[in-house]
């Protein structure tokens, strides 16, 4: 459904952020891309979103196709319009706006209120606390119930792939789960799909279908979310550590397990 092909992307015409990345998301599947900060997940989702040239960056080799159909030259509205929509990390709602407000501004491809009533109906009934909220502004929402109404105002516009970044970031364990429980249930009940960038391996692979491993703006490693979740140097790289202590990466961590398979 979409698909990255070898997409290298440069800021400032000369820093090499992106190195070759390709991967797909499936419809209908939640799709992990996992790794740690600086890796180049956010600016993955920034390609696809077509926000690059607000930092100064753009995709100079490969291609971003939704179903077959080239996005890597066209505007974020543009992109919106086919069906792409971002939640970006930090939940960036309207703070001034009441939630009902912020739900309505989620809308505004939509071709008629109609429609945009019918989507916040859709997010009442997946997050029932926005509803009781709905004449409070935003900015006194707590973070969980900002990180819902982030989330809702993306589904207000029906769209065909969310970008999810970092969903679980500053939230309580009990509110996390809550939130992908919904993420779940989306997938599951309307087949909505995601692609899921995330620091919190373990929760993301759960959540999961298939999963991509990012380093150093390339995927070293990607497959099915069940196969990541055993994969010993997957769980190593995550853990950060070796025997004594010293951090690595998952090359680091890749080559150590290979070095000691040849040793036994």
């Amino acid at each position: 459904m979409l698909s990255l092909n070898s997409v290298e992307v440069v800021y400032d015409g000369v820093i090499l952020v992106l190195k070759g990345v390709s991967l797909a998301v499936g419809q209908g599947q939640i799709t992990a891309l996992l790794g740690a900060n600086g890796a180049g997940k956010t600016t993955t989702l920034k390609a696809i979103s077509g926000l690059l040239h607000a930092e100064r960056g753009q995709v100079t080799k490969g291609a971003i196709e939704l179903d077959g159909e080239r996005l890597d030259r066209r505007a974020p509205h543009d992109i919106v319009g086919r069906g792409i929509t971002q939640v970006f990390e930090g939940r960036r709602v309207f703070e001034n706006l009441t939630v009902e407000e912020n739900l309505v501004v989620g809308g505004h491809i939509q071709g008629s209120m109609q429609r945009v009533r019918q989507g916040i109906d859709l997010v009442f009934e997946y997050f029932p606390i926005l509803r009781e909220r709905r004449r409070q502004h935003a900015g006194y929402l707590s973070g969980g119930e900002q990180q819902m109404l982030a989330i809702g105002r993306a589904l207000v516009s029906e769209p065909r792939v969310i970008l999810l970044d970092e969903p679980s970031l500053g939230l309580a364990p009990l509110i996390v789960e809550s939130i992908f429980g919904i993420i779940r249930r989306l997938k599951e009940e309307r087949g909505q799909t995601v692609l899921l960038v995330e620091q919190n391996a373990a929760l993301a692979l759960e959540l999961a279908d298939h999963g991509y491993v990012m380093e150093n703006g390339r995927i070293v490693l990607e497959g099915p979310a069940a196969d990541l979740r055993e994969n010993q140097e997957i769980k190593e790289f995550y853990l950060g550590l070796n025997e004594v202590g010293a951090r690595r990466s998952y090359r680091d961590a890749r080559q150590h397990r290979r070095r000691r398979r040849m040793l036994a």
